[in-house]
Protein backbone atom coordinates (compact mmCIF):
# COMPACT_ATOMS: atom_id res chain seq x y z
CA UNK A 1 0.00 0.00 0.00
CA UNK A 2 1.25 3.94 -0.82
CA UNK A 3 2.14 6.09 1.82
CA UNK A 4 -0.70 8.34 0.08
CA UNK A 5 -2.93 5.11 0.42
CA UNK A 6 -2.05 4.79 3.90
CA UNK A 7 -2.75 8.66 4.80
CA UNK A 8 -6.84 7.55 3.49
CA UNK A 9 -6.87 4.58 5.51
CA UNK A 10 -5.99 7.05 8.34
CA UNK A 11 -8.81 9.37 7.40
CA UNK A 12 -11.32 6.20 6.78
CA UNK A 13 -11.46 6.62 3.18
CA UNK A 14 -10.72 4.27 0.68
CA UNK A 15 -9.76 4.58 -2.99
CA UNK A 16 -12.44 3.59 -5.29
CA UNK A 17 -12.08 1.48 -8.23
CA UNK A 18 -11.74 4.27 -11.33
CA UNK A 19 -15.73 4.72 -12.68
CA UNK A 20 -16.28 3.74 -16.01
CA UNK A 21 -16.64 6.53 -18.67
CA UNK A 22 -20.35 7.48 -19.39
CA UNK A 23 -18.86 7.86 -22.70
CA UNK A 24 -16.49 8.03 -25.09
CA UNK A 25 -13.24 9.54 -23.04
CA UNK A 26 -11.14 8.04 -20.54
CA UNK A 27 -10.91 8.47 -16.83
CA UNK A 28 -7.03 10.00 -17.33
CA UNK A 29 -4.66 10.55 -19.49
CA UNK A 30 -0.97 11.30 -19.00
CA UNK A 31 1.11 13.50 -21.33
CA UNK A 32 4.81 13.85 -20.30
CA UNK A 33 4.88 13.97 -16.25
CA UNK A 34 1.05 15.45 -16.35
CA UNK A 35 -2.26 13.37 -15.61
CA UNK A 36 -5.19 14.92 -16.92
CA UNK A 37 -8.90 13.48 -15.46
CA UNK A 38 -11.76 13.91 -16.93
CA UNK A 39 -14.61 15.34 -14.80
CA UNK A 40 -15.36 13.08 -11.80
CA UNK A 41 -18.84 12.75 -10.93
CA UNK A 42 -19.66 11.94 -6.84
CA UNK A 43 -20.15 8.62 -7.11
CA UNK A 44 -20.17 6.10 -4.86
CA UNK A 45 -20.34 2.08 -5.86
CA UNK A 46 -21.51 3.31 -9.35
CA UNK A 47 -24.24 5.78 -7.54
CA UNK A 48 -24.51 9.19 -6.68
CA UNK A 49 -26.20 9.61 -3.21
CA UNK A 50 -27.94 12.84 -3.90
CA UNK A 51 -28.56 14.74 -7.53
CA UNK A 52 -30.15 18.10 -8.18
CA UNK A 53 -29.43 21.81 -7.85
CA UNK A 54 -27.24 23.11 -4.53
CA UNK A 55 -29.09 26.16 -3.20
CA UNK A 56 -32.11 24.02 -3.72
CA UNK A 57 -32.74 20.56 -2.94
CA UNK A 58 -28.81 19.89 -1.63
CA UNK A 59 -27.10 22.04 0.84
CA UNK A 60 -23.57 23.73 0.75
CA UNK A 61 -22.64 21.48 3.20
CA UNK A 62 -23.79 18.08 1.43
CA UNK A 63 -22.32 19.38 -1.69
CA UNK A 64 -18.96 19.94 -0.13
CA UNK A 65 -18.57 16.63 0.99
CA UNK A 66 -19.85 15.15 -2.57
CA UNK A 67 -16.91 17.43 -3.76
CA UNK A 68 -15.00 15.76 -1.08
CA UNK A 69 -15.96 12.54 -2.54
CA UNK A 70 -15.39 13.32 -6.08
CA UNK A 71 -11.71 14.34 -5.66
CA UNK A 72 -11.49 10.91 -4.13
CA UNK A 73 -12.77 9.42 -7.47
CA UNK A 74 -9.92 11.72 -9.13
CA UNK A 75 -7.57 10.22 -7.34
CA UNK A 76 -8.44 6.86 -8.45
CA UNK A 77 -8.74 8.16 -11.71
CA UNK A 78 -5.06 9.26 -11.57
CA UNK A 79 -3.76 6.08 -9.62
CA UNK A 80 -5.12 4.43 -12.59
CA UNK A 81 -2.83 6.34 -15.23
CA UNK A 82 0.30 6.82 -12.29
CA UNK A 83 0.09 3.64 -10.84
CA UNK A 84 1.11 4.61 -7.54
CA UNK A 85 -0.04 8.05 -6.16
CA UNK A 86 3.13 8.47 -4.17
CA UNK A 87 4.47 9.32 -7.56
CA UNK A 88 2.35 12.69 -7.57
CA UNK A 89 4.86 15.43 -7.93
CA UNK A 90 2.24 18.07 -6.61
CA UNK A 91 -1.56 18.94 -7.58
CA UNK A 92 -1.31 22.09 -10.14
CA UNK A 93 -5.06 22.91 -11.03
CA UNK A 94 -8.31 21.27 -9.54
CA UNK A 95 -11.77 22.36 -11.53
CA UNK A 96 -14.74 22.41 -9.74
CA UNK A 97 -18.64 22.42 -11.49
CA UNK A 98 -21.20 23.03 -9.32
CA UNK A 99 -24.93 22.60 -10.31
CA UNK A 100 -26.12 26.23 -8.66
CA UNK A 101 -29.91 27.32 -7.84
CA UNK A 102 -30.02 30.31 -9.86
CA UNK A 103 -29.01 32.68 -6.57
CA UNK A 104 -26.23 30.56 -4.90
CA UNK A 105 -23.01 32.06 -5.00
CA UNK A 106 -21.24 29.70 -2.70
CA UNK A 107 -19.45 27.70 -5.46
CA UNK A 108 -15.22 28.40 -3.40
CA UNK A 109 -17.39 26.96 -0.58
CA UNK A 110 -18.67 23.93 -1.82
CA UNK A 111 -15.13 22.78 -4.20
CA UNK A 112 -13.32 23.31 -0.65
CA UNK A 113 -14.20 19.86 0.31
CA UNK A 114 -11.72 18.54 -3.15
CA UNK A 115 -9.44 20.84 -1.86
CA UNK A 116 -9.26 20.17 1.52
CA UNK A 117 -9.00 16.37 0.63
CA UNK A 118 -6.21 16.71 -1.49
CA UNK A 119 -4.60 18.88 1.58
CA UNK A 120 -5.43 16.41 3.67
CA UNK A 121 -3.90 13.26 2.05
CA UNK A 122 -1.17 14.78 -0.03
CA UNK A 123 -0.03 17.75 2.25
CA UNK A 124 1.91 20.61 1.03
CA UNK A 125 1.56 18.16 -2.34
CA UNK A 126 -1.94 18.77 -2.53
CA UNK A 127 -1.35 22.75 -2.29
CA UNK A 128 -3.34 23.81 -5.74
CA UNK A 129 -4.50 26.56 -8.19
CA UNK A 130 -7.86 26.28 -9.13
CA UNK A 131 -11.54 27.27 -10.53
CA UNK A 132 -14.76 27.18 -8.32
CA UNK A 133 -17.44 27.05 -11.33
CA UNK A 134 -21.17 27.87 -11.00
CA UNK A 135 -23.22 25.51 -13.97
CA UNK A 136 -26.91 25.20 -14.89
CA UNK A 137 -26.76 21.12 -14.66
CA UNK A 138 -24.23 18.23 -14.33
CA UNK A 139 -24.52 14.76 -16.20
CA UNK A 140 -26.68 12.50 -14.42
CA UNK A 141 -27.82 15.37 -12.59
CA UNK A 142 -25.07 15.42 -10.25
CA UNK A 143 -24.55 18.83 -7.97
CA UNK A 144 -20.88 18.62 -8.13
CA UNK A 145 -18.14 17.31 -10.41
CA UNK A 146 -14.32 17.70 -10.04
CA UNK A 147 -11.12 16.91 -12.40
CA UNK A 148 -7.68 17.32 -11.35
CA UNK A 149 -4.51 18.10 -13.17
CA UNK A 150 -1.09 16.61 -11.31
CA UNK A 151 2.10 16.51 -12.39
CA UNK A 152 3.81 13.34 -11.08
CA UNK A 153 7.35 12.45 -10.33
CA UNK A 154 9.51 9.93 -12.31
Amino acid sequence: MSAVEEKLAELGLTLPETATPAGAYVPALRTGPYVYTAGQLPLVSGTLPTTGKVGAEVTPEEAKDLARTAALNALAAVKSVAGDLDRVARVVKVTGFVASAPDFTGQPGVINGASELLGEVLGDKGVHARSAVGVAVLPLDAPVEVELQVELAD
